[in-house]
Parts: C-alpha cells; sequence; structure tokens
C-alpha cells in the first residue's frame, strides 16, 4: 500500500521492524496457518485477524483464527482435539445485548479459534474488516492487510515494517486506507473511544464451559437470561 505523502497532516508515524520482530511475525503466521489448515481439512474456512493479520504483533498478540458463518461446533472440537490435542478452555462471549454470542476454544493461551453461535448483523461482520482480515491462501502468500487497533491507530503494512496513522484525527483518510466504509469506521472509533473513557472491555457476557458441556447446551442457557437475548440468539 502506497501511503499518500500530501496527506494526514504529517500524522503518519514510521515503525521499523527489526530482524526478531519479523520473526515474531512469521512464527505467529505459522501458527495460524497450521489452524486454518487443520480446519480447512474438515472443509471449514477461517480468517485470520487483527495483529497478525496486519503485522504489528508484540510477543503476547494473540493468534485469532476466526470462522466467520455458524459451524457445526462438534466437528471444530474434534478437529482440535485430533490435530492440536484438545484445549486449555472453552468460553462463550456476548461482547453486547445485541450481539450475536461467539464461541471461543483456547488451544493455547494465544491461539484461539471463534465462531458465531448463529448468522451475525453486518455491524459484527464490520468489524473483522476494520481491525484488518487475511483468508488462508492469503496467509500462505505472506500478505499483510492495513486495519486498525485498539488503539485506533490505523496500521499500513510497509517493506520496513508498517506505518501508523490515528485514525480518530481524520476517520475519512482512516476508512480510506483500510478499505472500509467511512460511516463504520467512525462508527468503531467512536465505540472505542467510549470505552476508553468509561473503562469498559467490550464483554457484555462471557461463561466458561464445563469439562463435558457443549456450546449447544451453554447457548441454551444464554436463550433463557432475557427477552432480548432470546429475540437476538434465535434470530
Amino acid at each position: 500500500m502506497v501511503i499518500p505523502e500530501e496527506s494526514g497532516g504529517g500524522l503518519y508515524r514510521s515503525v521499523i521492524y527489526d530482524e526478531r520482530r519479523w520473526g515474531m511475525l512469521w512464527e505467529k503466521r505459522a501458527a495460524a496457518l497450521r489452524l486454518m489448515e487443520a480446519l480447512l481439512d474438515a472443509g471449514i474456512s477461517s480468517i485470520v485477524y487483527g495483529s497478525v493479520a496486519r503485522g504489528d504483533v508484540h510477543p503476547l498478540s494473540d493468534i485469532e483464527v476466526f470462522i466467520p458463518r455458524p459451524v457445526n461446533t462438534d466437528v471444530v472440537e474434534a478437529v482440535v482435539e485430533r490435530r492440536m490435542g484438545g484445549w486449555i478452555r472453552r468460553e462463550l462471549v456476548q461482547a453486547t445485548p445485541g450481539y450475536v454470542p461467539k464461541g471461543y476454544i483456547y488451544v493455547d493461551e494465544l491461539s484461539i479459534i471463534s465462531f458465531p453461535m448463529r448468522e451475525m448483523l453486518r455491524t459484527e461482520e464490520v468489524f473483522y474488516d476494520i481491525a484488518g482480515k487475511i483468508d488462508f491462501e492469503g496467509v500462505k502468500r505472506r500478505e499483510r492487510v492495513a486495519g486498525m487497533n485498539k488503539e485506533l491507530k490505523v496500521i499500513i503494512p510497509t517493506n520496513y515494517g508498517h506505518a501508523e496513522f490515528p485514525a480518530e484525527k481524520d476517520p475519512e483518510l482512516a476508512a480510506s486506507l483500510i478499505g472500509v466504509d467511512p460511516i463504520d469506521l467512525r462508527k468503531r472509533v467512536e465505540v472505542l473511544l467510549r470505552r476508553r473513557a468509561h473503562g469498559k472491555t467490550g464483554v457484555y457476557r462471557k461463561a466458561t464451559l464445563e469439562v463435558g458441556e457443549s456450546f449447544s447446551s451453554a447457548l441454551i442457557k444464554l436463550e433463557g437470561r432475557s427477552f432480548w437475548d432470546r429475540r437476538r440468539v434465535r434470530g
């Protein structure tokens, strides 16, 4: 991606990766590829999103593999057991009362496979576009994409590392750099700014599954919590 020199008001910041940081990125990419390949062998397509897709990783960056559509969770768990030796925990997470719950399987503390329990709304899908996402073939080709991190910085991949641009300073330009609708980008910035101001984490409700408990049974428990949850979860 070419960074427009005439725009941005000199707000771009260049970050140069050293050999250690490049190695960290490709190591995390290799781990993501193993998860994605195992899922694909079972007929399940996935994406990797966030810092591993953009490139701005650090030692504690999660390797977040996401299945964009509802899936047979028994199949996913069987893949994890057979190919990765099992998991350390499973969670059901709902970001807001109006968002669909998502299942999370932690293969280890940094490697996560997640999936929506029902079809997502467009407002939920666009989150992954804004954060930056890559499919299996893109990961194999070592592609990197622009996206916005939780600090509201647009990360723009470069040959030497990446450039950063503060999204809240010019949401329209930020949206253009990522390739998303400016309205969607502005809404995401507003959400993150509110969370920052109120010290919120972006998790409305979270439940850890017990040994032997299925995602479907955990979801049934969630459905009974309120009228709104029942309406949203069941569509």
